[in-house]
């Protein structure tokens, strides 16, 4: 059977791959709609409303189903809407697909964040960052098919088509090496939970994910715009921007567990932070373009571990003394972390509208640097409840 390592890094990269696979040709699909941006992005916000919603149940989902089915559902929903957007002729429908498309991702997400924490318990070494490199290659792989397809004029719907036959014959060759349900004692399943949102640790985690999501989205929508306003970059230039950002961050995340188990999970965060903060900073002030493009690579690699840290540790939070548990945990963070996708870009683009660019990023670059207070507080906050924990029944601090 196929490793386990190999097989949630492979899912993984699927995730990345259906979303690079049609995000690229959305310029195709307004054509093919005779549509402009407002009902595209109407389409796009059912999409993450869908996906918000449907990752705040997913941990339910998981819990009872184990992380294998749910992958195998949601994968597969996935494959049968690529060749669905490819086809559209009507705005309703396109929004109708793009709830499916929202449903999938959200359970996607949280399925296989709660695999690649239980292979992480299995091997003992930790594997979240290399997991979420998987994503990063896949999308940057799904994205380059996805200009080639439109350069040749690859019609949408054959593009597609094809790139869904690929992802569902890769998930059912891996399928077996996936995690699936965890035993679960009946003493630890039943014994007293904490609800998520009770539970301060969860928050901070919450917010490494968020803080993380805004800054990320930020250099996703707005770096070319920086680079052309602020710094006189052409806009073929300017898009190079991302690229360096997205492959910094790739490349960074394959080192991530080497850096991991060397310092440990809160320095890789704290350091991480700061040097994200950074690299945003310099991009958005100091008036070199060359110094711009580094910056935002800078960025790349300083958030790289942010995001699958913060769900690594959820998950841990959550675990249980038979090695079950963290689905619940991992649900909670991913939702939260959703809304800085969301509200990330329109906040910085407000804060631009009233102030400037610079000060946007600015902004940006204040919030990835808080990264590593809210890493830090979630570390004594766990220690806290471990502390809470190991007290005597009828003990207290002071007892």
């Amino acid at each position: 059977m196929l490793d386990n390592r190999v097989a949630v890094f492979v899912v993984f990269g699927l995730n990345g791959a259906a979303y690079g696979s049609w995000a690229p040709r959305v310029p195709a699909l307004s054509d093919r709609l005779h549509v402009g941006p407002g009902p595209i992005g109407l389409a796009l916000l059912a999409m993450t409303v869908s996906m918000l919603l449907t990752a705040a149940v997913s941990g339910r989902l998981v819990e009872r189903f184990g992380a294998r089915s749910v992958i195998f559902g949601s994968v597969m929903l996935a494959c049968v809407l690529l060749p669905v957007i490819g086809s559209l002729t009507s705005v309703a429908w396109f929004v109708v697909t793009m709830v499916g498309v929202g449903a999938a991702s959200g359970a996607l997400d949280v399925s296989m964040n709660v695999a690649g924490v239980g292979v992480e318990r299995r091997t003992g070494r930790p594997m979240m960052p290399v997991f979420h490199a998987g994503f990063s290659f896949g999308g940057l792989a799904a994205s380059a098919a996805a200009g080639l397809a439109a350069a040749h004029h690859l019609s949408l719907a054959r593009h597609l088509t094809a790139a869904a036959v690929v992802i569902a014959l890769a998930l059912l060759v891996v399928l077996r090496g996936l995690p699936g349900a965890v035993p679960r004692d009946e003493e630890a399943a039943s014994s007293p939970r904490v609800a998520p949102g009770r539970r301060p640790v969860l928050w901070l985690l919450a917010a490494v994910a968020l803080l993380s999501a805004v800054a990320e989205g930020a250099s996703s929508d707005w770096s070319a715009l920086l680079l052309v306003h602020v710094h006189g970059a052409g806009q073929g230039a300017a898009a190079l921007a991302f690229s360096g950002f997205s492959l910094a961050m790739a490349l960074t995340r394959l080192g991530g567990a080497w850096v991991q188990r060397r310092v440990g999970p809160t320095r890789t965060l704290v350091v991480g932070a700061l040097l994200a903060g950074a690299g945003l900073a310099v991009a958005a002030v100091v008036p070199v373009t060359a110094l711009a493009y580094a910056g935002f690579a800078l960025a790349g690699a300083g958030l790289a571990a942010s995001f699958p840290l913060a769900l690594g540790l959820a998950g841990e939070a959550g675990k249980r003394d038979d090695d079950s548990g963290g689905e619940r945990e991992i649900a909670f963070v991913t939702t939260i972390a959703y809304t800085g996708f969301v509200g990330g870009p329109p906040l910085i683009g407000g804060i631009a509208q009233f102030t400037s660019l610079t000060i946007s990023f600015v902004v940006v670059a204040i919030l990835a640097m808080s990264i590593a207070a809210a890493a830090v507080g979630a570390r004594r906050a766990r220690h806290r409840e471990v502390t809470a924990q190991t007290l005597p029944p009828h003990g207290g601090l002071l007892s």
